[in-house]
Parts: C-alpha cells; sequence; structure tokens
C-alpha cells in the first residue's frame, strides 16, 4: 500500500519501466531504479528527486499515452517530487500554504514587511524616509543597523533550521548513509553543471523541437544567487571585521558581486518564467505551478529592488526602496523551506544517495 494516489501510480509506472529499461542511459534516475526490485514510498522519492524533468524518456518510451500503460515518468515523478517537499516539512504545517497559492502569499508577506519597516522609520523620524542619504552607514539612519540584523537575522536562522531538518528527514528516508568525500564530489559536480538535464546527451527540446535552454537560465539563477550571498557575506566581514558600514562605493567588491549576481538573478528567473510557459504540460505538476513561480518571482523581486537601489541610492527614493527591498528579501527568506527552493537541496541528497550505490550491491529497497 502506498501514502497517496500518486506513489501507487508512480510504482505503477516505475514497474513498467524497470521491465522495458529502454532510457536506462538517459539519467542517473533508471540506474537507481534498476537496482531495486520493489519501490516503497522513499524508493519512489528519491527517484523523484533524482529526475531533473528533462524529458527525454517520454520522447522515446513507446508506451506513451494514448497506449494502454499511459507511462509519463518526468510527469508523474514531478508528482511525487512536489508531495514529498510537504511530506518531509519542518514544521510540517506550514507547507501546505505555499502549495496552496504561493505567489499571493509571497507578495503579502512583503508587503507587509515593507509596511512595517516603513512604519518603524516613520515612527523614529518621518523625514528620513524620504530624505537623501548618502556617505558610509546612510542605510542605518532608516533602521538600525542591530534591528537589521534581529530581524532578518532571526527569520534566516529560522529557514536554515527548517532546511535542515526537512532535509534530514528526506536523507533518513531514502535510507542515506555516512557521507565519502569521493561521493559529495561526483554529486557537487553533477549538480553544479545539471548534468542530467541533457537528456543523455542529445540535449533536451521543447514542445516545438527547440533546443531547451533551462540549463542556461538555471545556471543564470543558481550562479547568481551565490554571488549575491557573497556580496552579503563579504558585507558582513567588512562591518563586523573593519569597522565599514554599507553602501559601498561602486569599485568595492562587495557591489561588483552584488551587481553581477544580481544580472543573473533578473536574467535566470526571467528566462525560467518564459520556459515554463512554454514547457509540454504533459511534462509537469500542474499543482505546483503556484510554488515555482513564487519563487522565481521572489528572486527576481529581489534582484529588481537590489538594482534599483544601488543605482537610486543616493536620491530621496532611497527610504522606500530599502524598505521595499528588505520586505522582498524577508519573505524571500521565510520561504526558502516551504517553495522550491528546497528541490536544489534534495536533490543533491538524492545525488549523493545515487554516488553512495554505485559502490553498492543491487538493492531490494532502500533500506536493504
Amino acid at each position: 500500500m502506498h501514502a497517496t494516489n500518486t506513489l501507487a501510480e508512480a510504482n505503477r509506472q516505475i514497474t513498467i519501466c524497470n521491465a522495458c529499461r529502454y532510457c536506462e542511459s538517459l539519467c542517473a534516475v533508471f540506474p537507481a531504479m534498476e537496482r531495486r526490485r520493489v519501490f516503497p514510498d522513499e524508493s519512489l522519492d528519491y527517484l523523484a528527486n533524482l529526475c531533473h524533468n528533462c524529458g527525454a524518456c517520454y520522447d522515446a518510451c513507446q508506451y506513451v499515452p494514448p497506449h494502454d500503460f499511459a507511462v509519463n515518468v518526468p510527469k508523474v515523478l514531478a508528482e511525487v517530487r512536489s508531495e514529498s517537499y510537504a511530506r518531509y516539512a519542518w514544521p510540517r504545517g506550514l507547507a501546505p500554504v505555499f502549495h496552496r497559492n504561493g505567489v499571493v502569499v509571497a507578495l503579502t508577506a512583503a508587503v507587509a514587511v515593507t509596511l512595517f519597516l516603513g512604519g518603524f522609520v516613520a515612527l523614529g523620524d518621518p523625514g528620513v524616509l524620504f530624505a537623501a542619504q548618502t556617505g558610509p552607514g546612510a542605510f542605518y539612519r532608516l533602521m538600525p543597523h542591530e534591528a537589521m540584523v534581529l530581524l532578518f537575522g532571526g527569520v534566516f536562522l529560522f529557514a536554515i533550521l527548517a532546511l535542515a531538518m526537512s532535509v534530514r528527514a528526506f536523507w533518513r528516508a531514502i535510507g542515506g548513509g555516512l557521507l565519502t568525500t569521493a561521493d559529495v564530489l561526483d554529486a557537487g559536480r553533477a549538480a553544479a553543471t545539471l548534468r542530467y538535464l541533457d537528456g543523455g546527451g542529445a540535449g533536451c527540446l521543447t514542445e516545438d523541437a527547440r533546443p531547451d535552454t533551462r540549463r542556461f537560465f538555471h545556471h543564470c539563477t543558481f550562479y547568481g544567487f551565490l554571488l549575491c550571498f557573497a556580496s552579503t557575506s563579504l558585507a558582513t566581514v567588512l562591518h563586523n571585521g573593519f569597522g565599514w558600514q554599507a553602501p559601498y562605493p561602486w569599485y568595492n567588491p562587495v557591489v561588483l558581486l552584488g551587481i553581477v549576481g544580481g544580472i543573473g538573478l533578473v536574467v535566470g528567473p526571467v528566462g525560467l518564467l518564459r520556459a515554463k510557459e512554454q514547457r509540454d504540460s504533459n511534462l509537469s505538476d500542474s499543482r505546483a505551478r503556484g510554488m515555482e513561480r513564487a519563487f522565481l518571482v521572489m528572486l527576481l523581486l529581489t534582484s529588481v529592488t537590489g538594482l534599483l537601489l544601488l543605482v537610486l541610492r543616493a536620491t530621496a527614493l532611497m527610504g522606500m526602496l530599502l524598505a521595499i527591498h528588505l520586505g522582498v528579501v524577508f519573505a524571500l527568506f521565510l520561504s526558502f523551506p516551504y517553495g522550491k527552493f528546497v528541490h536544489g537541496f534534495y536533490r543533491s541528497a538524492a545525488l549523493v544517495r545515487a554516488a553512495q550505490e554505485k559502490r553498492m550491491p543491487v538493492l531490494g529497497s532502500d533500506n536493504s
């Protein structure tokens, strides 16, 4: 018995695939599948998060609809993958909020925090909010550094804790063992290059047979995010270690990293949002579109408001732009454990597990 109808359907289709094995060279999913004789829920969660949804197996399969077998592995694994995010979320009670309407929830949180920050400043000194602020420490004339650290540090630490707890639950469920350097490096290379988004080497295609550009836009998003994170981390070091207060001059590495990363977080999300509209609906989980769009929209808004703040930081618009930017960042942090952001962690864990299994005998189940 399976916990949901989706898992039961995934088991049916995967069992057919495991007998056929025509697609075994396309990605990591099929070798991992072939190492199993039975597919409990945990194995299906593992395979679903190992899948990159390139769609190559759908194009190659002789049993896709309208065949009576009605095999559609990308779609059913996308559905299982979406369910797995809620299944392992911590605390689990918060996950359904983002599945129902992710964009509305995230934007509502951003607006609420923006209004809070604007009110916070207005109560202290209303004139500061609409006056040009320049020089080191200009940002902190609107909101003290300690208050920013308390507010955003708190929600960031909560997001990290919730992510760690959910990934820990997923890792245990799929039978993950002790990590080795070789396994982590193997998985890291696959994740960093999106090795399994290449359709087995031939490349993935869109519905109208054009080359799929999702890998490029994924890289723009991922590495843009890392550069922005590096910028924020470096700013923290400069502030606390050297007493250098933001905003920094244009030539400072903090600003340069933020500019390049910010551009990546505009190009990537816009490209991915457009690709989702062009993507064959037969390959995706329609129930998860709100969650997926929410994450991309929040990344895009974070970048756009950040870049605008950089350009207009010496003007009277700086106060409102700072409040808007911080509101969006707060909402983004809050959504991390309950939105599409988690897929990178689950997929990385699945890739590590796949690397481990290369050194193991054929399995009866994940726990054997």
